[in-house]
């Protein structure tokens, strides 16, 4: 008897809605993860996230840790500077904040370009800066900054720091499989990314799409950790074809299964469905007077920040609470100067779910006695 899964309708920014396929690969017979066949299964998943985002296997390779996103902040900062390296990030919102708070910790040279959370990075600042600082080896940027929805410039990016001899390092988490990428022509070195966000799967495991020759490099710079050294993960991978520590089992298998629905969907399908709910997204804000904090023109069309109204009996808690009795979740903004919450396009979700949660949204602001359309100061 095929048994029935609860679906929720994740509009938070990951993990995402999954499919029950997805879910129930996880159902598998135990198997130490240091057999061959597993290796086998591993090498096939590795060669397969390079198809994602166009990559030449023999120029690119794939290496899988466990944790979630943030370990790859983690792994590209503290393993891809040479001793006196710098590293410029590129920072206009709460993920590439992260990535100056891991600096911080392993005591690396960088600097903080620092832009505002709601505009779009100066390029012609970037060059300034990277022509004034010869030591800059690697520049961070983040792709879609989930925190606000922005949608940053990383095939420019990625153009300058390769003109200034640095290397371009890309944390695509939320826009790997729900934007397309292409690796070599987004001027990308090193494509950071999760299964629980565009590839629909578990969380728990994470990817760096790499040079393979910048990897090889950076065996010979300082080792400022042992779980999460870059090379030697792709050593021992190289070596065995498996993971250096005990990988998470079920979790890969379900990465195995999303990625065959991600490529029987297509990537300019799957992009398709993605801006549909984003639109509908959008049309049912716009219906209730909700304000958006970030330009639609500049979204990458994954997630709306929106602001809260001045009402005084809104509360976002109380909404949440009565949109997740119903099965579907939002979440808090990221904006520490302002007061938001997010709607996103992530997931196993289509356009008619996005109007099924409107309904749900509406009665929510009904029995909080929100007025509709919602009130901001000096008019809707």
């Amino acid at each position: 008897m095929k048994k029935t899964i609860k679906r929720n309708i994740l509009l938070n920014p990951g993990p995402a809605t999954t499919t029950d396929s997805v879910k129930m690969a996880q159902v598998i017979p135990d198997i130490c993860p240091r057999e061959k066949d597993f290796a086998d299964l591993m090498k096939k998943l590795r060669q397969d996230l390079l198809k994602v985002v166009h990559a030449d296997n023999k120029k690119y390779t794939s290496v899988l840790f466990c944790g979630s996103g943030t370990i790859n902040i983690d792994i590209c900062l503290n393993s891809l500077i040479p001793q006196n390296g710098k590293i410029l990030i590129i920072n206009n919102g709460a993920y590439s904040s992260r990535a100056c708070e891991v600096c911080e910790y392993y005591g690396l040279n960088y600097i903080n370009l620092k832009f505002s959370i709601d505009e779009l990075p100066n390029l012609a600042l970037i060059e300034k800066t990277l022509k004034e600082n010869s030591k800059i080896k690697l520049v961070y940027s983040t792709h879609n900054e989930t925190g606000t929805g922005i949608l940053n410039p990383i095939r420019e990016i990625g153009a300058l720091a390769h003109k200034y001899g640095a290397i371009s390092v890309v944390d695509t988490t939320s826009t790997l499989a729900m934007l397309p990428i292409d690796i070599k022509k987004d001027n990308i070195d090193f494509c950071m990314a999760s299964a629980q966000k565009g590839l629909q799967a578990m969380a728990g495991l994470s990817f760096i799409i790499s040079n393979k020759e910048i990897i090889e490099k950076s065996k010979n710079y300082p080792k400022r950790s042992y779980y999460c050294n870059l090379y030697l993960q792709y050593e021992y991978f190289e070596e065995t074809g498996q993971m250096h520590f005990t990988p998470p089992v079920q979790t890969i298998y379900a990465l195995i299964q999303a990625l065959k629905e991600y490529f029987k969907e297509g990537e300019e399908h799957k992009l398709q469905r993605h801006l549909k709910t984003f639109e509908s997204i959008h049309k049912g804000l716009e219906e209730l007077g909700f304000k958006k904090a970030i330009k639609k023109e500049w979204q990458a069309g994954l997630v709306v920040s929106v602001i809260y109204p001045d009402d005084e009996n809104w509360n976002f808690e109380k909404i949440h609470d009565y949109c997740y009795k119903h099965g579907f979740t939002i979440y808090p903004g990221k904006i520490s100067s302002l007061n938001t919450f997010r709607l996103c396009s992530l997931g196993a979700i289509e356009e008619k779910d996005i109007k099924n949660f409107f309904k749900v949204f509406k009665e929510a602001l009904i029995s909080n006695n929100i007025s509709i359309p919602v009130i901001y100061k000096g008019g809707n």
